[in-house]
């Protein structure tokens, strides 16, 4: 079950964190996986793993939120199966401590960078007469999280995206599907404890991973898992869903 073998995968950030799991997860499963990364030296953790393995990867320089550089790497890859749009990016504010800058930022990479591949995707997946979109929301979509205005925005912005997709390509044979995670612990979070926490990253670590009801964060593999789940065949009646994958954050914190 759950074969990605003869599938063309594109996995935007799958250099580190979630997307390096996801990448190396599909990988294992058979699939040609082409990782979008700013730089090629940020997917090389990834693709180092993955050739060990004996696994069929190609790294791609390429800005998520530059329309034009989007397309050429997308045409340069032609056909595809599927297409996980992972990247992106955080920031911690409210809305009257979040500067236009910033915004503008989240935006452009969160928001007009999922437009982008999605832009670019629909074309090469013409070619193979269908695939699968996942998209990586998260529960700040679905749930007030103090101090981080502009990330929910780009992060609610994608779940309707997801629906809008699942509708407009469904006669084509292309499903979308969004994942929703709640704090997963990634080299990211280890790096924004240490920045932000000097001194008490311990302290900071274990209150951040209470703060999920199950009591600890998530690791990059258990979404991954999911991921992979909603990119197979045997997912082939889901569409236009988002999966919440957050320790019983949504439902259960209270």
């Amino acid at each position: 079950m759950f074969s990605l073998k003869n599938k063309k995968a594109i996995i935007t950030g799958g250099g580190s964190g979630i997307g390096k799991a996801i990448s190396v997860l599909f990988a294992k499963q058979g699939a040609e996986v082409h990782i979008l990364e700013l730089t090629e030296e940020s997917a090389q953790d990834a693709v180092i793993e993955i050739k060990a393995m004996g696994g069929n990867v190609v790294s791609h320089a390429c800005n998520v939120s530059n329309h034009e550089q989007v397309i050429a790497a997308f045409s340069k890859i032609g056909a595809i199966d599927i297409l996980v749009n992972n990247a992106g990016i955080a920031h911690v504010g409210k809305v009257d401590t979040t500067p236009e800058a910033d915004f503008d930022r989240i935006m452009s990479v969160n928001v007009k960078g999922v437009y982008n591949c999605l832009f670019a995707a629909i074309p090469q997946f013409r070619k193979s007469n269908g695939g699968v979109i996942l998209n990586m929301a998260s529960i700040a979509a679905w749930v007030g999280i103090p101090d981080r205005f502009a990330y929910s925005t780009a992060k609610g912005a994608v779940m309707a995206m997801t629906l809008s997709v699942a509708r407009d390509y469904m006669a084509e044979n292309i499903r979308c599907n969004s994942i929703s995670p709640a704090r997963v612990h990634t080299p990211f979070v280890d790096g924004f404890i240490a920045k932000n926490y000097a001194g008490q990253e311990a302290e900071m670590f274990e209150k951040l991973s209470k703060s999920q009801p199950i009591g600890r964060m998530g690791k990059p593999e258990e979404v991954a898992a999911l991921a992979l789940f909603l990119c197979s065949d045997e997912s082939g009646f889901i569409t236009g869903c988002d999966y919440p994958i957050d320790g019983g954050f949504i439902k259960l914190n209270n």
